[in-house]
């Protein structure tokens, strides 16, 4: 996972989103309706012990999801995105509404994918699943 260095208000695409929704707009409907059906196929991914499939299907999602809102990334994030895929990534997304944040790779070569990412100027984040619910550990 990585900082894109953007930080900044979901609320424009979120409000966005949800009038199209509630305004029954077909595109956002459909959009919205795959995203749901990918997230159980990325559940059974991992819960068959096939992080490439996973990997696969984060790409699926990051495309989908990109396509929900002309703010949900920029040239920027784009070409950082594009250059983690080339680079050892087999998908990856925008943590968050969208616009900044953090992406966040699955990728099988990590050595190449972080070095990749810090000579584009990308800080690391690393990070491990609690099951408890977030949690934010400060080192100093």
């Amino acid at each position: 996972m990585f900082f894109t260095g953007y930080s900044r208000s979901a609320g424009s695409i979120l409000s966005d989103q949800k009038q199209r929704s509630e305004q029954n707009d077909k595109v956002m409907l459909d959009n919205m309706s795959f995203i749901k059906d990918l997230g159980l196929q990325i559940k059974a991914a991992l819960e068959q012990g096939n992080p490439r499939k996973f990997g696969e299907l984060m790409h699926e999602h990051w495309l989908r999801k990109k396509a929900r809102s002309s703010g949900m990334s920029n040239d920027k994030i784009n070409n950082w995105y594009d250059a983690g895929k080339a680079n050892g990534a087999l998908g990856g997304k925008l943590i968050g509404a969208g616009g900044g944040g953090f992406v966040l790779f699955y990728a099988e070569d990590r050595a190449r994918l972080r070095s990749t990412m810090a000579s584009l100027g990308l800080e690391e984040v690393r990070f491990s699943f609690e099951f408890e619910g977030s949690k934010i550990i400060s080192l100093s």
